[in-house]
């Protein structure tokens, strides 16, 4: 059967259903379902939060007996395989579904094809690709993760009209009006996670939650580049951090790790959010990363991290230098391996996570986060940082926000402004919240 303007129709009602809970469904990605007989929806649903149960079982047990010989909308292609819950595939079998249609297909080795090759066997008809690239950008983080084996980055700017994104020495200064603010709050609750360099956190001292009434919960995990561990223990990432969690990313210098005694180690267990992590997902333990990797993969740097050659388009193979201004403390000659001690045992007793994965080598310190089930990043602070992931052909998305304030003199001045966005991105479109300016662009999945 060839696709039609039907089709297309119920699967874009999918598709905006899917993202109800994308941020909210652990390890798993959030899919929308339509179950449709005779051109009435009979059952509906999105994967539920923490991942469990899916869309389509849900949506199937909406519909009851109305399921047979109707039609299944599914942004995702249903799973083949058992895990916690039987396949999704048995299920639209089981209730006698007539038609499948699909948008993307899954990556996931132990699903990609499979489930609509059990479809079709079943005597299903299955229809693939529908509004594909509408279904990619819904399921981007997920796709991403698997694929490329690191989170989807999200970078966001907002910029004066004078190209500042903010004023040397007074810590956050308010570019965008109210409406654009609320909306970076919504971003935020649908992001695994949020990262800041430390020059960010120090001058700044954000909070970097989600302050939305009724998202709360929905604050993401907190990431400071942090390699000489200076983040104050009074600052209000560190006051909060048994609220929400914080990761401390440090220096993992050979040296001082080995007048300290200590391996290079790796991310701790990552800690869900309210609304809890895939409990199927079990993540190594501290210093267990490199058990994770085979050192004989060509994609490995032979300590286990997963590290792929394609994890960036444009991504530079080469060390990137720490950016100027952003390594306090042993940069400057200051922490000593005693020094060192002292404050990671300090952060680490009020609650932060502290971790050794070089700071500036993103391209490390992302496959790192990916198996820690984070598969969204927004990258929120910092010209230095902001630069550091764009160099390194990292980002996936940026969101610049253009506001007709004017900065004026000692402004810090933006990585990039609306003329000079990287190769490899596609301007997808302009929003405008009061007098600010959103424009978005995105690099291909």
């Amino acid at each position: 059967m060839s696709i039609t303007p039907h089709d297309e129709r119920f699967m874009a009602a999918a598709i905006r259903l899917s993202r109800w809970h994308i941020g909210r469904t652990a390890t798993n990605p959030s899919v929308g379902c339509l179950i449709v007989r005779e051109g009435i929806i009979v059952g509906r649903a999105v994967t539920a939060l923490g991942g469990r149960p899916h869309a389509e079982t849900q949506a199937l047990a909406e519909a009851g007996a109305l399921a047979r010989g109707a039609t299944a909308y599914v942004t995702l292609e249903p799973c083949s395989h058992h895990g916690r819950t039987p396949p999704c595939a048995e299920a639209l079998i089981a209730y006698g579904v007539a038609r499948v249609v699909i948008s993307v297909t899954d990556p996931d080795p132990r699903v990609s094809g499979r489930g609509i090759a059990m479809l079709r066997e079943a005597g299903i008809e299955v229809d693939a690709g529908v509004l594909e690239a509408e279904g990619r950008r819904s399921l981007a983080a997920y796709l991403t993760r698997q694929t490329k084996n690191r989170p989807y980055v999200t970078l966001k700017l907002a910029v004066s009209a004078d190209g500042m994104i903010g004023r040397q020495g007074e810590g956050q200064v308010s570019i965008t009006g109210p409406l654009a603010r609320a909306q970076v709050q919504a971003l935020r609750a649908e992001t695994d996670a949020i990262l800041v360099g430390i020059g960010t956190a120090i001058a700044d001292d954000p909070l970097l939650t989600v302050r939305t009434s009724g998202l709360e919960a929905q604050s993401p995990i907190r990431i400071v580049l942090d390699p000489a561990l200076a983040l104050p223990l009074t600052s209000k990432l560190v006051e909060t951090a048994r609220e929400v969690p914080v990761i401390v990313v440090a220096s993992e210098e050979t040296s001082l790790l080995e007048a300290e005694g200590l391996p290079p180690s790796a991310l701790p267990g990552y800690r869900g959010r309210a609304t809890g992590l895939d409990p199927s997902f079990e993540p190594p333990t501290r210093g267990e990363i490199g058990k994770r990797g085979d050192p004989n993969s060509p994609v490995s740097d032979g300590d286990g991290f997963a590290l792929r050659q394609d994890v960036g388009q444009g991504a530079n193979p080469d060390p990137i230098s720490p950016p100027v201004g952003e390594m306090p403390g042993r940069a400057e000659g200051g922490a000593s391996p005693a020094d060192m001690d002292s404050r990671r045992a300090a952060l680490e007793a009020a609650g932060v996570e502290v971790v050794h994965c070089n700071p500036y080598h993103p391209e490390v310190l992302l496959p790192a986060l990916a198996t820690r089930g984070i598969s969204s990043l927004l990258v929120e602070g910092g010209a230095k940082t902001a630069r550091l992931f764009l160099e390194a052909g990292l980002v996936d998305r940026i969101q610049l926000y253009q506001a007709p304030v004017v900065i004026g003199e000692r402004g810090i001045e933006s990585p990039l402004d609306a003329t000079d966005i990287p190769s490899g991105f596609a301007h997808t479109g302009t929003r405008m919240f009061g007098e600010d300016r959103l424009d978005e662009y995105e690099r291909g999945l």
